[in-house]
């Protein structure tokens, strides 16, 4: 006899496992099913275990350069089985609070493949194809993520060439590494793998690396790459990928001519596509298109009423907390709650290398194709007294706001820990508020947080630590 509850999730992400708890506090009779392990990649290999590893490097790094405050350290080297482990464990204690969360909110787990019957039944099988259980619920809500991208003259091999999940668990460290994308996975591997010595190759089609991110900051985080030694093929594409002995040959084409580059991996970082085949979607009825289910942007709601879907599945951003808003929004609905919609231009980007980057809204190109007469102000962390003390230096924080109504267009930062600072910028341009209030508003010193204030005055013409000249402009 099919289970019967009131809410069925599909995934257990950071998608899926919110919208259940949400489910539940809201008093509805809530199930989950998962295939692979509570927490989706988010917990187990991905956002969580890549952040032990980026931590485990910078340690490293800042080991490296103890000297450089006065402190004398001998000896120091990477153990990659060491931060591989630790990783490891970080993930397995996350994944391990959410089976926790489960169970106090008294959600019902069901461990297997769930696949659509019909639109009100869900068939779960286990790994052997028996099924071993159906569910039948008044409303499903699918979360079941995404995969990596592979290009089809380019496959995932597992062995010559893999992806991230491979690559933050490798047995051993490879010697030379090739990386096929320089978006946030792609550049976050290159700074951990080179930080602990491997030769690293970053290729990208795109004129600049982190291509999404404003041109300034990929440049800024180009030229620092290629500092730390990272050899950067920007306007470059890999054409082909053989084994060679026990690694491989990369053949990338530049708009220098053709290169050749051996290495022992190559890790493809394309980017990522849904997770829509093998669920039933054709058996339920539900509208897909190019990797991802079509919904309402408001209401979460598919072409098929009683079903949902959120979080990656759903298509770009690919981001963990914009699937765990879209849970809450959606389910609150569902129990007939009005939760503010959210803004889809407001929806932050982090990208964790060293230094991070950081942003939200339009970059300063993008405000000028949609028309608007800009303000731009950029602060330097040069200039800042925190940043110099820290010992991070490196990048800045740059604005861009309308100079017609003062409206906080896009932020856009580089630097140590500015994945902590863009918060403020996300509530602020929430909340519609003006470049001369942000000015307005005191910002504590020293902290990195005042760059944010010191590029919002820089825009406006009132910075007074760059020796820059006054700009004749009123909001």
């Amino acid at each position: 006899m099919a289970k019967q509850v009131d809410v069925c999730v599909i995934g257990t992400g950071p998608g899926g496992y919110v919208a259940a708890i949400r489910a539940s506090q809201l008093g509805f009779k809530t199930a989950v099913v998962e295939k692979r392990f509570l927490g989706g990649v988010c917990l187990n290999i991905g956002c969580i275990p890549t952040k032990a590893l980026l931590r485990s490097a910078e340690v490293f790094e800042s080991v490296q350069h103890a000297s450089d405050y006065g402190v004398k350290v001998d000896g120091v080297e990477a153990d990659f089985k060491g931060m591989v482990k630790r990783s490891r464990g970080v993930a397995d204690k996350m994944s391990k609070g959410v089976q926790f969360l489960m169970k106090a909110n008294k959600i019902e787990v069901v461990m297997g493949a769930g696949a659509f019957k019909s639109p009100t039944e869900l068939s779960v099988t286990d790994e052997a194809g028996k099924e071993v259980e159906t569910i039948q619920a008044k409303h499903f809500i699918i979360a079941t993520g995404a995969r990596p991208r592979e290009l089809p003259h380019i496959p995932i091999d597992g062995k010559n060439v893999i992806d991230s999940e491979i690559a933050m668990q490798l047995p051993t460290q490879p010697k030379k590494l090739v990386i096929m994308g320089a978006g946030a996975i792609g550049v976050e591997f290159a700074y951990f793998y080179n930080s602990i010595g491997t030769e690293v190759t970053l290729i990208e089609m795109k004129p600049t690396i982190v291509p999404v991110e404003d041109q300034d900051i990929g440049k800024e985080l180009g030229k620092i790459y290629k500092k730390k030694g990272i050899n950067i093929l920007t306007g470059s594409k890999v054409s082909s990928v053989k084994a060679k002995g026990r690694g491989v040959e990369v053949v990338v084409e530049t708009p220098k001519g053709e290169e050749v580059i051996t290495a022992d991996k190559v890790l493809s970082a394309v980017g990522v596509t849904g997770n829509i085949e093998h669920i039933g979607l054709d058996k339920a009825g539900v509208a897909s298109d190019k990797g991802a289910i079509q919904v309402d942007p408001t209401t979460y709601e598919t072409n098929v009423k009683n079903i949902f879907a959120i979080g990656d599945v759903t298509g770009a951003p690919w981001l963990a907390h914009k699937a765990s808003h879209e849970a809450t929004a959606c389910v609150e609905r569902l129990a007939g709650h009005h939760p503010k919609p959210i803004r889809p231009d407001n929806i932050p980007g982090c990208t964790y290398c060293e230094p991070q980057v950081a942003s939200v809204g339009l970059t300063e190109a993008q405000a000028k194709e949609q028309g608007y007469d800009v303000l731009v102000g950029k602060f330097p962390f040069s200039a800042s007294g925190k940043a110099t003390g820290l010992g991070h230096e490196e990048g800045f924080v740059k604005v861009v706001f309308d100079k017609k109504y003062g409206e906080w267009l896009g932020c856009h930062m580089i630097g140590a820990h500015v994945t902590e600072l863009i918060a403020e910028a996300v509530v602020a341009r929430d909340l519609e508020t003006t470049g001369q209030e942000i000015i307005q508003a005191v910002h504590p010193h020293p902290t990195m947080s005042e760059a944010i204030m010191e590029a919002v005055a820089e825009a406006y013409g009132e910075g007074v630590h760059l020796g820059s000249k006054p700009k004749p402009v009123h909001a």
